[in-house]
């Protein structure tokens, strides 16, 4: 188990696990015959244990079978002993290489976050100050009892509390540990039995995250430049492209102006696999960057052969900066 925090899943963590696949088997009892489901349900515990217990979403156990090319036909399957090591390993490694394209962030709650909360003294009585007063929306100094939950629903994934309604196993969790200390009811609370309080409940949950940590998958697109080289690499989709030239040459005198490129990128270029300008910072800057090169003042016009040779250009050193600096795009304020 990591050590709490952020962590990216690529693939890396399921290739470091293979070379001791067979170990990890041991006990297994995979002798004769295994169906096709057996097989399946193998394959995604294995993977889930390698990836902190996390339940493989099924967008991605489908992407896995697409690549494998068993979507239509793995019930039917029957594996023995010698080739379920195999098969299993070919599993792992497609789930490895989507990951690689598309890596999950996820957060790690164990409880590391919110002990350095109880750790200082001073940082948890201006958690729970602030708390109190965010919650205390009528200034009457007091706060009943039910708003604890609430205090750790604003809290959230981000000072270590697991989201409620997102797990099973974390609504369980917070709904335990708020009956065990009497956070129900109305009974009114001031500011410092309220801090009393929370700590409590808030040691609780770090104590029970450090025994069973929960994994939660974050609204958070890694964007590396894989699905852009997918789209240099095929022929059809960038011929695609280059019939933007038309629709560009609006004088239809064969010449387009190197001023409409970067507009043109930032309209189309989320659908090539850019990450979108408006996205952060970081973004315009890429844009910035890469787009210094092209054409300083501006002026430069472009027949139908140069334009096609500097898109492409453009999109490959895109890609080689996404690969050296990927860029990670939160969905969640994407609106």
């Amino acid at each position: 188990m990591a050590d709490g925090g952020v962590v990216v899943l690529d693939g890396s963590h399921i290739r470091n696990a293979l070379p001791n696949l067979q170990q990890r088997l041991e006990g297994r009892h995979l002798d004769g015959q295994i169906s096709g489901s057996a097989f399946l349900a193998l394959a995604e515990s294995e993977a889930s244990s390698i990836l902190f217990d996390l339940a493989l979403p099924e967008n991605l156990k489908t992407l896995v079978l697409n690549r494998l090319q068993l979507t239509d036909n793995i019930e039917s399957l029957q594996f023995d002993s010698r080739t379920v090591l195999p098969k299993l390993q070919e599993y792992l490694l497609a789930l490895a290489d989507e990951l690689k394209d598309d890596p999950l962030v996820v957060s790690i709650l164990d409880g590391s976050v919110i002990r350095l909360f109880l750790e200082d003294e001073d940082d948890f009585a201006m958690l729970a100050e602030n708390l109190f007063t965010d919650l205390d929306t009528d200034d009457s100094g007091k706060l009943s009892r039910n708003e604890l939950r609430a205090a750790l629903v604003q809290m959230g994934v981000e000072m270590g509390v697991p989201p409620l309604s997102v797990k099973p196993e974390a609504d369980a969790l917070l709904t335990n540990i708020l009956k065990k200390h009497g956070a129900e009811g109305n009974q009114e609370l001031g500011q410092a039995q309220f801090a009393q309080l929370l700590q409590g409940i808030l040691q609780d949950i770090a104590d029970s995250l450090a025994s069973k940590p929960i994994v939660i998958i974050q609204e958070i697109k890694i964007i590396n430049g894989s699905q852009l080289r997918k789209f240099l690499a095929d022929d059809k989709l960038l011929q695609e492209v280059t019939h933007l030239f038309e629709e560009l040459d609006v004088n239809k005198d064969g010449k387009v102006s190197k001023a409409e490129l970067r507009p043109l990128f930032e309209s189309k270029g989320s659908e090539w696999g850019l990450p979108p300008p408006e996205a952060n910072d970081t973004v315009v800057l890429l844009y910035d960057q890469v787009f210094a090169s092209v054409d300083q003042d501006h002026s430069g016009q472009l027949e139908r052969n140069e334009f096609e040779v500097l898109i492409k250009g453009i999109l490959e050193t895109f890609a080689e900066q996404l690969a050296a600096n990927p860029i990670f795009h939160d969905l969640e304020g994407a609106d």
